[in-house]
């Protein structure tokens, strides 16, 4: 169907199909609300990920922990570089190929990468929890060649997970069909979109449940610290133990709200949600919970200067190195102007 057969009054309404006839959708908000939230997270995000990414390079990979954290940083900005095709595409200010790569492309790289932050999000506090319960202990786990590898398996069991999806994405594409992702896809496509949605539940909640065994283990050795001594460095000790529930944090803001509601969402997809307004108040609590997996790009920074010690001081020094330059041009600036004051003066 061309876009020459829509009136005027369909711009603002969307019909999906389902086996009970017809279910209204109203994309205003869709096209407007979302596509400015994700300008805004496209923005601070790309900007905090390429400054975090000009810091990494300067760090050696000499630790699991820096390792991890290089990989979650990379991650993050293939995230962010999707943003501005979901823009584009949820407000309709771009033809409609662009949804067709999104939907085939994009859409596909965002989850790729929404879930290895998940697992490396698991992998770093795994490394906390060692570090914490056992300082001084040496094991082959805990070396950066081993996390190495571990990472390097994470990206490629994701990537082969992730390529059907891509492969499969590949009925003929029109401004009818893009409209909804799985229009897209045959049977084949599909089933295999239904495998990877369990699969992925099964990776968060198996991320979940490990995340909350590891940080009651954690709490109780904080809380121990505080019962045991009184001094002032036990309270610095007892600080920079604590600062590892920033990672539980954005963990659970992040990625928790979405999962929560992917299978009654999914559900409605397949027609087992019967209510029109039911289907419509899933997909909009599934848009804002998605904008909340992806305001990860702007959260993991925090991981990055409360838990890594050479980033902070990175930091430190880049800013510090930046105000100096700053002053020195205003010096000699003011410096400039005076002497061209004294030769007029002459």
């Amino acid at each position: 169907m061309n876009s020459s057969h829509y009136k005027p009054s369909d711009m603002n309404v969307t019909h999906y199909n389902f086996s009970q006839g017809k279910c209204l959708r109203d994309t205003r908000v869709t096209r407007v609300v979302f596509p400015v939230l994700y300008t805004v997270l496209f923005i601070i995000g790309i900007v905090l990920n390429i400054l975090a990414v000009r810091i990494f390079s300067q760090i050696p990979s000499n630790s699991t922990f820096t390792v991890l954290l290089k990989n979650i940083v990379f991650a993050d900005l293939l995230m962010t570089l999707t943003f501005p095709f979901k823009i584009l595409s949820d407000s309709q200010l771009a033809p409609w190929q662009v949804r067709w790569f999104m939907c085939r492309f994009s859409a596909v790289t965002f989850y790729f990468t929404m879930y290895i932050s998940i697992i490396l999000l698991v992998l770093i506090t795994i490394d906390r929890f060692l570090k914490i319960t056992r300082p001084f202990g040496k094991s082959c786990v805990r070396q950066a060649r081993f996390s190495k590898f571990l990472s390097a398996a994470v990206w490629a069991t994701m990537s082969l997970l992730a390529l059907p999806n891509i492969i499969l994405t590949n009925k003929e594409a029109t401004h009818e069909s893009v409209r909804k992702c799985t229009g897209l896809k045959g049977p084949a496509g599909l089933k295999w979109h239904a495998i990877l949605i369990y699969i992925c539940q099964l990776i968060f909640w198996a991320a979940c449940i490990l995340m909350v065994m590891l940080y009651i283990f954690i709490s109780k050795k904080v809380y121990q610290s505080y019962v045991r001594s009184k001094s002032k460095d036990s309270q610095a000790q007892r600080k920079t133990t604590a600062k590892v529930f920033v990672i539980v944090s954005v963990f659970f803001i992040c990625f928790a709200p979405f999962h929560f509601v992917r299978v009654p969402y999914t559900l409605s997809q397949v027609g087992k949600v019967r209510e029109c307004w039911k289907q419509n108040m899933l997909y909009y609590i599934k848009e804002t919970t998605l904008w909340l997996c992806a305001s990860n790009t702007c959260l993991d920074p925090f991981i990055y200067i409360f838990l890594c010690k050479a980033f902070r001081q990175r930091l430190g020094k880049s800013a510090k190195g930046r105000s100096n330059t700053m002053m020195s041009s205003r010096f000699l600036q003011s410096s400039t102007n005076e002497e061209q004051g004294r030769e007029s003066a002459l």
